[in-house]
């Protein structure tokens, strides 16, 4: 069985009953590509930076805390640092989770599916791509969707690097987020490719972001084709109600064409839609 995610010094964090959460970092070249130039900034003003969260471990010490408030309007509500599977829509629940964007491409269409058939789903964002895409995430917010940290530069090998880098890459995502929302916070965190730490996880739980994961990979970044990607939904489904999608890193026609049918066939199933427990 795959873990859910793969912490510091190699503790595996599980869920009691929940379906595996594989890691997975394919397909990710493109942020190479997007975010290069962004990240020599956002790495050289590391020092000069307002977010440096104390290095505590999750046995003990107080909360991490960034040294400026990521959050305007006041403090967020600490919630469970568990890795959440489940819908708040109860055993018959699913929730659609949707990665990596926004993107002007995409995410338009993805908003108008939704529409169409009535779903509200978790959008897990980039600090960057909401930053560069501001008017998509009031989108969002506007047609009633929930906003997720996905980290600023989605490094997917972050759970090897120090607590300060760690807590830069949420830490900031989340106020680039909250600024290009117009002031709505995120309300979860999903780690990059599952790339938890006991750290990470705590310091977001610390800012009202419960940490996400997910229970059906339909790996529709690699672009199996939308049958492939339909199958893997109706295959894995019973592992649980959490399934990833993206609306960003690509073409994703695929995507587009895989919910047009799954959104239906979810309906058909008696499933009804939901947001991840908090």
């Amino acid at each position: 069985m795959v873990p859910d995610a793969t912490g510091t010094g190699g503790e595996q964090l599980r869920e009691g009953g929940a379906a595996d959460m594989a890691r997975h970092g394919g397909g990710r070249g493109w942020y190479g590509k997007v975010v290069g130039a962004a990240l020599g900034v956002t790495m050289l003003a590391v020092g000069a930076s307002v977010w440096t969260a104390q290095a505590d471990s999750v046995g003990g010490g107080p909360t991490p805390r960034a040294s400026a408030s990521a959050t305007p309007g006041g403090e967020a509500k600490p919630v469970d640092v568990s890795i959440a599977h489940a819908s708040d829509a109860g055993p018959n629940g699913v929730n659609i989770t949707i990665d990596d964007g926004p993107d002007p491409a995409w995410t338009p269409q993805v908003l108008d599916l939704l529409e169409e058939y009535g779903v509200k789903a978790t959008f897990c964002m980039t600090g960057l791509q909401a930053e560069a895409h501001p008017d998509l995430v009031k989108d969002v917010v506007a047609a009633g969707h929930r906003l997720c940290d996905h980290t600023v530069s989605h490094d997917t090998a972050m759970d090897k690097k120090s607590e300060a880098y760690q807590a830069k890459e949420i830490l900031d995502a989340e106020r680039m987020i909250i600024e290009a929302s117009g002031g709505v916070r995120p309300v979860y965190y999903r780690a990059p490719g599952g790339a938890f730490t006991p750290y990470s996880r705590k310091l977001a739980a610390s800012h009202g972001m419960r940490p996400l994961g997910w229970n059906v990979d339909t790996k529709d970044f690699e672009r199996p084709g939308s049958d492939a990607i339909v199958a893997t939904v109706k295959r894995e489904l019973s592992n649980g109600p959490t399934i990833l999608f993206h609306d960003a890193g690509g073409d994703r026609t695929q995507t587009v064409e895989a919910l047009r049918q799954v959104l239906p066939w979810l309906k058909e199933q008696g499933r009804t839609f939901g947001f991840p427990v908090r």
